[in-house]
């Protein structure tokens, strides 16, 4: 709707240009404002059109900006005056003699009342904007996701996959920037998505996936970004709605989005509280060939994971002036977790069992994450001339205490292993970003800084259990404090314009990024690298100061079809988990470990896509290719090193691999053409190539893969709607591992009551529950020598069944301004760029 809109005004401003060159003439303004005559609330991208009265062919006009408001140059003459706004009856003045500037005033536009039905679908119908460094997704009521987490709602995105064990991949890459409104946030969560899972999906506004990210985004995330814009009302007065959900396996949920508006301020919220039990489960079959007292392990793995908690968000915006305000908001979460996993392990030698152990381990987790945020902007004009200053400061304290204990109990009972572990896990991080935006007719100039220093601070003390003195000892060699700090400091500029049909943004990124870690141990350095069964630099401090250029190009073929072509260059830096070098507990023999060498990869990728709008289709397309050195991969390999009871332990450790390559194509539509269906597919295929070795050993691999998704949402007798999601993920591979493809099939039933002012629903999500992860690997020895294998099947949560009721007060079930941007009315969010 938008993108129709502007291509006309294009077209229209590219006209008048070339009719002025034909002869010069007294130039005069009209400007105006134009507005929704139910809501008071501004129209942006409304069409203002001139038309010569003796001569039709020659057009000039323009668009309105985000507060609805126009101002249009033209040569001095009689014209045809035409307001005009999808779905809104035009405003017209015929005949206009104008020869000095003229101010229009207030246009009020009336919805069409013949259009109407196709109004109020917009807040049903998911869309998508094509702008110059990004597509960005308008969420619609999204059956699958009602009462779910915002994970949930990112996996009904296209280009986005969440695997079994929610993290987020963009174009099959998981190394992507989770944003919150433009900017990171503790409601993504500190180095994993998992806070994601405790935000309700109706918070969210839209989702901005950004794979060609301008100059203004952070350098961060080699995938792109992905920016979750998360609702604030506009409407005056108090209004918004609250939900409750319940579920099968045990999970409940109450949530509230409430905002208080008036001419000077906007107070607004989202709060609730959680409780969830999802189980989940895995197997590993371990074989090895040489040096180990079995030649094949088992492990059966069961996970019930506990999570009691509350999260809200306040926040409130001032209006200083009419052109300036003041926002200072507070995010809180309080998560109460409990996670018992029993692992039943069976040993082989041949194919005679040997023996059979249980290893429980109970961990009691407490996690307190607290955010301030302030945000000043100041409109200095009504062409987009602003000044964006911000400030965050985020925090986030995790205990544990986790118990294991480790028996046999065949062919005899014996003890094996009891430990204690207790962990702290604080960080902190500073945001400090400024944004200047300049405008020059067509064109746009930005720039900007920003400050992100993190420091996280690890504890760690592992006891373990004496059964002759009935006392816990401290193991030194496994206890540890490890330090790490990441500061990284940004200038940018970038300029748009626009010439025709054609539109450009360039800009350049200078980014000075210092990786700083200290593992402080009773160990010396070489007992510690013996222990870990690695060599690393124990007390590094790494600094890197490079540029990243980006380049996005726009051409209009037609009113509805355009083509883009971008290229921009990113970096990836190893999270705190990938470089913290001691490992987990879960298992004694099979391990994750970080690795202190680990050093940032860096990425070139270009993107060139194609949409296509017809009247009740769109089009959406484009291929892809990254090129990323030092990237990162996981290879797992034996230690060396055995457990008590003589089995080989296998570890689990990313490295940098010399060189990956991915190339790929994507293709998506949507289809609203029926009136009570409606469809919504997309369908993403990708050859990643990687060269590299370690330690002697090839880990280079071909891998291509490919994943699908189709919405179907179908509106039944009654006002009931129903709609099903599928998604599937071919089978994949990396330098050592083999994993299958994997079906995914939600389902979902709605009804409005209650004057449509409450909206229940029944969810199914992973109706087959064939939500899991078969893998198989191999590693080979320096020498080339099969040295182990590994099958495993990984469940994180079995299929679950919710019910749903929302309602809503003083809130209309489907929001006209649904595809407006959300939050500031004077300021699209942070990182909005050129639209061209």
């Amino acid at each position: 709707m938008k993108f129709k809109t502007l291509c006309c005004a294009i077209a229209a401003i590219f006209l008048a240009t070339l009719s002025y060159a034909q002869g010069p003439n007294r130039q005069i303004t009209v400007t105006g404002k134009v507005i929704d005559a139910d809501t008071s609330e501004p129209l942006e991208f409304a069409t203002l059109v001139l038309q010569k009265v003796d001569d039709p062919n020659v057009i000039t006009g323009g668009i309105t900006d985000q507060n609805g408001e126009f101002r249009v140059e033209a040569p001095a003459g009689r014209y045809n005056v035409r307001v005009e706004f999808i779905s809104y009856r035009p405003f017209t003045l015929n005949n206009q003699n104008i020869t000095n500037d003229k101010d229009l005033g207030t246009v009020e536009l009336a919805i069409d009342v013949a259009q109407l039905d196709a109004v109020e679908v917009v807040g049903e119908k998911t869309t998508v904007e094509v702008r110059l460094d990004k597509k960005v997704y308008n969420l619609g009521k999204d059956l699958t996701t009602s009462g779910a987490t915002v994970t949930d709602a990112l996996n009904n995105v296209p280009s986005v996959t969440v695997d079994v064990e929610g993290a987020i991949s963009l174009r099959g890459n998981e190394n992507v920037r989770i944003l919150i409104n433009g900017k990171p946030s503790a409601m993504a969560g500190f180095g994993s998505t998992d806070a994601l899972k405790q935000l309700p999906a109706d918070a969210i506004e839209k989702v901005e996936v950004i794979t060609s990210p301008s100059a203004r985004y952070d350098a961060e995330g080699t995938a792109g970004i992905l920016n979750i814009v998360l609702k604030k009302e506009k409407t005056l007065g108090f209004n918004g709605s609250v939900s409750l959900t319940t579920g099968y396996p045990s999970t409940s949920r109450i949530s509230a989005n409430l905002n208080l508006r008036t001419n000077k301020f906007n107070i607004f919220t989202t709060l609730g509280h959680f409780y969830r039990e999802p189980p989940g489960r895995a197997n590993f079959d371990n074989r090895y060939f040489g040096g180990s007292a079995f030649d094949r392990v088992t492990e059966d793995r069961e996970m019930i994971r506990k999570d009691n908690g509350f999260n809200v968000n306040l926040g409130m915006e001032y209006f200083l002036t009419d052109r300036s305000s003041i926002t200072a908001s507070v995010f809180t979460r309080l998560s109460d977790e409990q996670d018992d996993t029993k692992n039943s392990t069976t040993r082989y030698i041949d194919t005679t069992i040997d023996s059979r152990t249980l290893r429980e381990e109970l961990e009691k987790q407490d996690d307190k994450s607290y955010q301030i945020s302030l945000n000043y902007t100041n409109h200095f004009n009504d062409e987009g001339h602003k000044l964006t200053a911000d400030f965050q400061y985020s925090t986030d304290d995790e205990t544990n205490n986790t118990d294991v204990f480790e028996n046999q109990f065949y062919p005899s009972q014996a003890y094996i292993d009891r430990e204690r572990v207790f962990e702290t896990d604080v960080e902190n991080e500073y945001l400090i970003q400024a944004d200047y935006v300049l405008p020059m007719g067509d064109a746009q100039f930005e720039a900007g800084y920003r400050g992100d220093l993190e420091h996280t601070k690890n504890d760690y003390e592992l006891s373990r259990y004496n059964p002759e003195t009935d006392e816990f000892t401290v193991d030194y060699g496994l206890t540890n404090v490890f330090d790490y700090e990441e500061n990284v400091h940004a200038l940018y500029t970038q300029y748009g314009n626009k010439f025709g049909k054609f539109s450009f943004l360039l800009g350049l990124r200078l980014e000075n990024t210092q990786l700083k870690g200290k593992v402080t141990s009773d160990l010396t350095n070489e007992q510690l690298m013996d222990t870990l069964g690695f060599e690393f630099d124990p007390d590094f401090d790494k600094n890197y100061l490079e540029l990243f250029p980006t380049v996005n190009l726009t051409y209009e073929l037609g009113e509805n079809e355009n083509i883009s072509l971008g290229y921009n260059r990113r970096i990836n830096r190893p999270r705190g988990w990938f470089i913290n070098p001691f490992p987990s507990r879960s298992s004694r023999t099979n391990i994750f470990q970080g690795n202190p060498d680990l050093n940032p990869a860096f990425a070139d990728a270009f993107d060139l896509g194609y949409l296509k709008r017809w009247d009740d289709l769109t089009l959406t397309s484009s291929v892809y290719y990254q090129r990323e050195t030092e990237s990162f991969d996981r290879v797992q390999r034996e230690t060396g090193q055995q457990t008590s009871d003589g089995i080989n332990i296998i570890s689990t450790i990313p490295i940098n691999l010399s060189t990956n390559q991915r190339y790929g194509g994507e293709i998506g539509l949507m289809y609203g053409g029926i009136d009570w269906l409606q469809l919504n597919g997309s369908f993403n295929l990708f050859k990643s190539k990687t060269d590299g070795e370690y330690q002697g050993v090839d880990y280079g691999t071909d891998n291509t893969s490919w994943f699908s998704r189709l919405s179907a949402k179908v509106d039944l007798p009654a006002r009931v709607a129903w709609q099903t999601n599928a998604f599937y993920m071919g089978p994949r591979e990396n330098s050592q591992t083999k994993s299958d493809g994997m079906l995914s099939v939600d389902m979902a039933l709605s009804k409005d009551i209650m004057g449509d002012n409450a909206t229940i629903s029944m969810n199914v999500s992973d109706l087959l529950n064939s939500r899991k992860r078969n893998s198989f690997t191999q590693s080979y020895n320096d020498v080339g020598d099969l040295s182990f294998t590994s099958d495993n099947e990984f469940q994180w949560r079995e299929r679950q069944f919710t019910v749903s009721f929302v309602y809503r007060f003083n809130q209309p079930k489907n929001e006209r301004n649904q595809n407006r941007p959300n939050g500031n009315d004077m300021d699209d969010e942070q990182g909005g760029g050129f639209q061209g």
